[in-house]
């Protein structure tokens, strides 16, 4: 059958048949001995130069809507700690810094630690390794077997994450032994070129994003749970503060609480008994006790610190991860020594906008009282150590 966008309709055979000026369709009689005729089809003169300068245009339009909409709802532009950012920083360790202090732990760490207050008050600004929503121990387990580390360790321990041991981002251990140099360069391009500059380009704000998590209708069989949002601003060797968004909007503020709400009502998967719960803390503190011996050994003071959590968080923490069954044996079994905030009144009293990380303004404040303190044990601890040896 003709088809109107087709060029196989039936002709006369060896017959050439002019559709218009400048195309010609060409038969297999023109072309004896070609056993797959491909038609030969001229292009249509067309003003390309313009038509290429209006799609850049129009795409440069679409890109500078994209950027100035979210800049309109306050995002700024802000280094994203990927993978390869924690690896460059990781990599470090490995390049000369292998006797500087390291920051392990999840987000508390991350967001409430600040390395500019931290090398004021002692001349050494740490390299920041505390990743969100990750146990540390694989990165305190990747430090205790390189040799090239000597230094300290300060380990953080957000109780919802460091005992159920959860592993969101611990793929960063063996992306770091793996990275290779295409990744590398691909990391310094993003971190020269596009995180200073590009708001949009924080990965909360992807299209993809921001598609999946619009109000669509509920589905049978689907859960409706809500994507933790953007909290932080970071920079380039990870130094990182909680988003000023949570304290001056008060609707994304009750969004983010919202969110971590959906944790409060039950125990981590594979914790729901008792008996399953002490298994999983048990094998997370065996973990860390065998670590903490390794760098011991090595004459590398560990010291374990519990930041704040306040309201929903504190109180979910408090249920399903009780001091004396995790923090007081965590310690008692590593013999490294702790820092909990609830045993240091100048530890308390910050706002944590969503239950779980200090506002940046405080956070100042909360690091210049924790550096006297951890400075302390750690001297006590290398001394120790040193005795022990």
């Amino acid at each position: 059958m003709p088809s109107s966008i087709s060029s196989s309709e039936a002709m006369p055979a060896g017959s050439k048949v002019r559709l218009q000026a400048g195309f010609v369709r060409m038969t297999a009689s023109d072309r004896p001995g070609v056993a797959q005729p491909v038609p030969a089809r001229d292009i249509p003169p067309r003003p390309w130069g313009p038509i290429l300068l209006g799609a850049a245009v129009l795409g440069m339009l679409l890109l500078a809507g994209w950027e100035l909409y979210w800049r309109s709802t306050g995002v700024t532009p802000g280094y994203y700690n990927s993978n390869s950012e924690w690896a460059q920083q990781r990599r470090r360790i490995d390049e000369g810094e292998g006797g500087k202090t390291v920051l392990l732990g999840a987000s508390r760490v991350l967001f409430d630690v600040q390395l500019p207050v931290w090398e004021k008050a002692t001349g050494e600004r740490p390299i920041q390794l505390a990743i969100v929503g990750t146990s540390p121990l694989p990165m305190l387990e990747d430090l205790a077997a390189d040799p090239h580390f000597t230094g300290r360790v300060l380990v953080g321990v957000a109780p919802q994450v460091f005992f159920p041991g959860i592993a969101a981002r611990s793929d960063v251990v063996p992306y770091f032994h793996k990275e290779g140099p295409s990744q590398r360069i691909g990391t310094w391009l993003s971190m020269h070129l596009l995180e200073p500059y590009f708001a949009f380009y924080d990965p909360d704000f992807k299209l993809n994003t921001v598609v999946k998590r619009q109000n669509w209708p509920a589905r049978p069989g689907v859960p409706t749970l809500l994507a933790p949002r953007k909290l932080s601003m970071s920079e380039a060797d990870r130094n990182t503060h909680v988003w000023d968004k949570l304290v001056t909007d008060s609707a994304y503020r009750e969004l983010a609480r919202r969110i971590w709400a959906q944790e409060f009502g039950h125990p981590r998967p594979g914790m729901e008994t008792p008996e399953k719960a002490r298994k999983v803390i048990d094998e997370q503190i065996t973990r860390a006790a065998a670590a903490v011996a390794k760098l011991r050994a090595r004459r590398v003071p560990v010291v374990f610190v519990r930041p704040p959590s306040s309201g929903g968080w504190y109180t979910y923490e408090q249920k399903y991860f009780p001091r004396a069954e995790t923090w007081d044996l965590l310690l008692k079994r590593t013999g490294a020594p702790g820092i909990h905030f609830d045993d240091y009144p100048e530890l308390q009293g910050y706002y944590l906008p969503e239950w779980s990380h200090i506002a940046a303004s405080d956070a100042v404040r909360f690091t210049a009282a924790l550096v006297p303190i951890v400075e302390r044990e750690f001297k006590a601890s290398r001394k120790e150590v040193f005795l022990a040896r």
